[in-house]
């Protein structure tokens, strides 16, 4: 059965909602068939698929190409994209970018902010598409904030993001990731707002929890968030098989036992 928005919103309170990022064919195939039921195509991209040291380097190409290729796998789960850094400054270019996602095959997208771009979150659902938003430690302001820092300790930050997160609410979202917001704030958001709160490094108590999957299955082993238990370590794995690869290549003529050189016609 296809998920769809409202199927992600009829989740909260009723089960614990599953979401992961995947980038291209084999990775979203997998986790579809893995039964995840919301997919992010994510700017983190940037990061573990293309090298740069934040997000604010991704363009709408980018995005398209990822979306693109993600897209081609058909997935029963909703398949989301991130609009990137730059993207939405404007109502009228945040319909468009938003539209462009659409059309490489994204069946919804995520904004990042609350009241400052309630506006924009709101032209986009007008359009028709459906938005997650997203609060807390925002990292397409990480140039802004020089880092990342966990949101909502100060009483006027936790204020800060409960008037966020019902502007959000107000504009239409449905659904909010909360980034390394405070546990005791990102469950009194998740209580207080009717929209699924899905939780990364802000604690157990939020409606789902959303991770980046090459953190997840230890698939970028240079760097793991303290948020993060790795399930298996897919980096080690890589490197294992290719050195007894290597290693094979010199006990035999033409690759040795493995037939890996072997051409079949």
């Amino acid at each position: 059965m296809k998920v769809t928005a409202e199927a992600i919103r009829a989740m909260k309170g009723r089960e614990p909602i599953a979401a992961l990022t995947a980038y291209d064919y084999p990775l979203t195939r997998l986790l579809d068939e893995a039964g995840v039921p919301l997919i992010l195509v994510g700017d983190s991209l940037g990061m573990v698929v293309l090298g740069y040291p934040d997000t604010t380097h991704v363009t709408m190409a980018d995005m398209e190409h990822h979306v693109r290729a993600a897209a081609r796998v058909r997935p029963s789960a909703l398949l989301a994209a991130d609009l990137p850094y730059g993207s939405i400054a404007t109502e009228a270019l945040a319909v468009a970018n938003a539209q462009r996602l659409v059309a490489a095959g994204a069946e919804a997208v995520k904004t990042e902010g609350g009241r400052s771009v309630a506006g924009q979150v709101a032209a986009i659902v007008r359009a028709g598409i459906p938005v997650i938003g997203h609060l807390g430690m925002l990292p397409q302001n990480v140039l802004v904030e020089h880092g990342y820092r966990i949101k909502g300790r100060r009483p006027e930050e936790r204020a800060g993001l409960l008037e966020d997160a019902g502007a959000l609410v107000a504009a239409g979202v449905f659904a909010i990731v909360l980034e390394l917001v405070t546990p005791a704030v990102a469950e009194e958001i998740t209580q207080r707002v009717p929209v699924p709160t899905l939780g990364i490094g802000s604690g157990p108590n939020c409606d789902g929890q959303i991770l980046v999957t090459h953190d997840l299955i230890g698939f970028y082993p240079w760097f793991t968030p303290k948020h993060v238990r790795p399930m298996t370590q897919t980096g080690e794995d890589i490197r294992g098989a290719v050195l007894r690869w290597r290693q094979s290549l010199g006990s035999g003529p033409a690759g040795g036992e493995s037939g890996n050189t072997e051409i079949i016609y």
